[in-house]
């Protein structure tokens, strides 16, 4: 009798775990969810693979695993550093990979333009997308560039990379070269970008961006902004995160911080741990690069290839479940989203290995206590409502 009753609790007990399974999942994929940075466009040229492949096991993401991990719709970042030749040209040659895919996978995914568009292919259950462009220098000082770029489906525009430009300035410049600068923040051009942006309804993205351009970003516009992929400063003091003055000024504006996944902006001993590895890896690493390989995909690549010592030191996923609840406890759920940064991060919280472990956030939120209409917001509901905002 006793054992029928052991048998019985263990048999709830299963059925209750697997009905908790089948809710996060269940939740994950009836939201829509929204990620705001992904560079996969720019890992399938370097390495010379098409998006509607099988790449498990070669990047973070591909067509059919966007699917499995229920996400509905993907801004794909357009991305070259400040070195590249006519960066213009080269933007539109990311587009046309992304263009060519769609193509080819018509019942897969569409690349959309508005707000409307987006919600009719979600309802269709195939993948909407649009582009990001990740550095002002892309649209070389030039309106009607950037009225091209949005032309083609761009729906926000990172106003720097790393680097400034000349109507611009980044945080990297802005902390590590102020001396160097010949401004700081918005010029009179850049202020002209910004309402430009407001004028077409595309999104202003403050990620990279130094703190005074921030600021003149907040003192020009008239629209919700983002910050596309960025976390918590007081968390994880990184030039490239966001202070509480910053995120305070976010929420006052009703814009939306897309949480960036990389180790690195999560956990304040990663760099360090990195720089460790790469120590220890130096000659596989100076032979890879000898090669011609960029040395952050240099160190991608030997990131995979020792998983089992790089996984030790990956941080856990609750740490970037702590930068969404700092921001939560700041300015409130209405203004936390997703921009992960899959394929273009060498390290993501330990689970979160690619574009199927969204869910797994969604776990994660409903231990911490978050309602099902808050994880819809978190998901992407959001930075839907910006979206919407700015078109209007």
């Amino acid at each position: 009798m006793i054992h029928t009753k052991i048998g019985l609790l263990f048999f709830v007990f299963c059925i209750g775990l697997s009905v908790h399974a089948q809710r996060y999942e269940r939740i994950t994929q009836n939201a829509i969810l929204v990620d705001t940075h992904n560079d996969i466009l720019s890992a399938c040229i370097e390495k010379k693979v098409s998006l509607d492949n099988d790449l498990t096991n070669i990047t973070m993401s591909d067509l059919n695993r966007f699917k499995k991990g229920g996400v509905d719709v993907q801004f794909f970042s357009v991305w070259c550093d400040g070195d590249q030749r006519n960066p213009f040209d080269f933007a539109n040659r990311e587009m046309d990979t992304l263009y060519a895919v769609a193509k080819r996978n018509p019942n897969k995914i569409v690349i959309v333009k508005n707000y409307q568009q987006l919600l009719q292919t979600v309802k269709a259950h195939q993948l909407a997308a649009m582009f990001g462009v990740e550095g002002g220098h892309m649209i070389e000082n030039d309106l009607k560039k950037l009225d091209s770029l949005y032309n083609r489906g761009a729906r926000y525009l990172t106003l720097t990379w790393n680097n400034s430009n000349s109507w611009a300035t980044s945080a990297m410049d802005e902390t590590l070269n102020a001396k160097t600068l010949t401004h700081k923040g918005l010029t009179d051009f850049g202020k002209q970008v910004v309402r430009h942006m407001n004028a077409l309804g595309m999104l202003i993205d403050v990620s990279h961006t130094g703190e005074q351009t921030f600021w003149d970003v907040l003192h020009t516009t008239a629209k919700p902004i983002i910050a596309s992929h960025s976390d918590v400063y007081n968390i994880c003091p990184v030039f490239r995160n966001l202070k509480d003055e910053q995120i305070k000024a976010i929420g006052k504006n009703g814009g939306v911080i897309q949480l960036n996944f990389y180790s690195g902006f999560l956990d304040s001993t990663f760099m360090q741990k990195q720089q460790q590895f790469s120590v220890s890896h130096k000659m596989e690493l100076d032979s890879l690069i000898h090669t011609g390989m960029q040395r952050d995909y240099a160190l991608t690549w030997l990131f995979q290839k020792y998983a089992t010592e790089v996984n030790s030191w990956r941080p856990p996923l609750s740490l970037l479940l702590d930068h969404l609840d700092y921001i939560v406890r700041l300015i409130g759920v209405d203004h936390v989203g997703l921009g992960s940064d899959f394929d273009g991060i060498n390290s993501a919280p330990q689970q979160l290995d690619d574009v199927t472990s969204y869910a797994l956030l969604t776990k994660g939120l409903m231990q911490r206590g978050y309602n099902k209409k808050d994880i819809e917001k978190i998901l992407g509901g959001n930075l839907l409502r910006v979206l919407k905002q700015n078109e209007n």
